[in-house]
């Protein structure tokens, strides 16, 4: 994080996202200040807050692609939920303290896969000797009953042969000479050579193995917790209904058999043994660490949980739910399943179109604990022309990709750029404004002639053009009825 200044992390958003500029200047200052408070003493790092942010803006307009990039850049433990989700404490429904467990999930799975990739090499090598001894084992007792079943068919020959002879012994030493000598092979048991180690292990190696079935053991998920922070990982109303079942849920602590291939039993033990040589503690307090001085969470939807008091009663969808969220943005702890989590210092980017609402409509705690406040503005149609064409994620960059699989070389030119353009910002404008979202329905609906002939087509060159976009889009879009169900 010391070498993303904010001029940094702006060029970085702007490689994704287009214009929201006000926007990306506020959380970028927000990264920064999170690697200058680290930098300074313990006693005073615990006094500066996170300045937390209100995005002000329609849907489709980059507010969640803003705090996704942000968290992907600092490699924060990242979770977006939906304020809708919840419901006040003592009502059916998520409680707002599930959101710091799922943070917690999210961190410890982090760094969970940074110890595997540290260690995946010595674990794959001991998953491949765990491998050829079940495969060297294998092998010799195929071997065995092949004997077995061979020696048994020789004797049975054998006392048949026996059964058969009636000639006298007097009847001359060569006769007897020559009987002796014809039952001798039959008697002799099959004798097939036992494969070496060193002969199994060059077949293993050179994936010539991979299709063969085995049967390996694999130890549990994880140990069996104890009752209480097992419990401690689910929501009060997930809890609830009969003991028994919640016990039956619990992760088993015996070891399990599988018929698997030997490429599917490589990734499965490599990934048992990479288990044992990480120090599960370790990642535990890595991952609480990562929430507590770098988590984020993205609150979407904040403004349908704004507005006034329900006459009838406690509003269980608004009020209530911005009064739980008050202690954990502010500070509190958490009980996981992983331990006590404090939310001190997590830094929460909450956001809402307020169509309907407005943000003095949120009980002024809460605002209070959002200083921040950024209006992201509407996209024009210009802005459209630039999402489609100058992100590196960009829809006609994907378009070329996916059909190019097809070996179909596909052209996007200006006017049909604009074109797509166009149709998209008259739909935002005449039926509903979903922002950039609405690009990907137009174009979809423009290429899927294309995506659906596409195996056809190899070879070919398609050149989408505004006479290709108005072609398949025109009759639609003078069809306002049709058009509200279709695009």
């Amino acid at each position: 994080m010391k070498d993303l200044t904010p001029q940094q992390i702006v060029r970085e958003l702007d490689r994704y996202i287009v214009g929201q500029n006000a926007a990306k200047r506020s959380v970028a200052i927000a990264l920064r200040n999170r690697y200058r408070r680290l930098a300074l003493p313990a006693d005073l790092q615990s006094e500066i807050t996170p300045k937390n942010i209100l995005m002000i803006g329609p849907t489709g307009v980059g507010k969640t692609e803003i705090a996704r990039r942000l968290a992907k850049m600092a490699d924060a433990p990242f979770i977006k939920v939906e304020a809708t989700k919840f419901t006040q404490v003592g009502y059916v429904g998520r409680d707002v303290e599930s959101i710091i467990r799922d943070l917690m999930e999210t961190a410890i799975g982090m760094v969970h896969e940074e110890r595997v990739s540290q260690v995946r090499e010595r674990a794959a090598q001991v998953a491949e000797k765990r491998i050829l001894d079940i495969l060297t084992a294998k092998a010799a007792d195929d071997v065995t009953d092949e004997v077995a079943v061979a020696s048994a068919s020789s004797r049975g020959a054998a006392k048949g042969a026996a059964t058969m002879t009636t000639a006298p012994a007097s009847s001359g030493s060569g006769s007897g000479s020559g009987s002796s000598n014809s039952a001798s092979p039959s008697a002799a048991p099959a004798r097939r050579r036992r494969p070496t180690r060193k002969s199994v292990a060059e077949r293993l190696a050179r994936n010539e193995l991979d299709e063969q079935m085995i049967e390996i053991e694999l130890e549990p998920d994880e140990a069996i917790p104890s009752v209480f922070e097992f419990m401690a990982g689910f929501a009060g109303d997930e809890v609830g209904g009969d003991f028994q079942e919640l016990l039956n849920a619990m992760p088993s602590s015996r070891r399990r058999s599988r018929q698997v291939s030997v490429k599917d039993a490589r990734r499965l033990l490599t990934q048992e043994e990479a288990n044992k040589l990480i120090d599960l503690d370790e990642v535990i307090e890595q991952g609480t660490q990562r929430v507590e001085q770098s988590g984020v969470v993205f609150l979407d939807e904040i403004d349908k949980i704004a507005g006034g008091r329900s006459e009838s009663g406690p509003d269980v969808s608004g009020e209530g739910v911005q009064r739980d969220l008050l202690p954990i943005i502010e500070g509190s702890t958490v009980m996981t399943r992983f331990g006590p989590v404090k939310t001190d210092h997590v830094l929460w980017i909450t956001a809402g179109a307020f169509h309907n609402s407005k943000p003095s409509d949120l009980i002024p705690e809460l605002q209070g604990r959002l200083p921040l406040r950024v209006e992201l503005a509407a996209l024009t149609q210009d802005d459209y022309v630039r999402i489609l064409t100058q992100p590196e994620n960009s829809l006609v960059r994907q378009y070329t990709a996916l059909l190019g699989v097809e070996g179909v070389n596909v052209e996007f030119t200006p006017d049909g750029l604009e074109e797509i353009a166009r149709c998209a910002y008259s739909m935002n404008e005449r039926i509903e404004n979903i922002g950039a979202r609405r690009l990907h329905t137009i174009s979809e609906r423009v290429l899927e002639d294309v995506s659906f002939d596409a195996p056809s087509l190899s070879g070919q060159t398609i050149t989408v053009d505004a006479a290709f976009v108005d072609e398949r889009l025109g009759e639609l879009l003078k069809d306002e009825d049709l058009s509200r169900y279709i695009l």
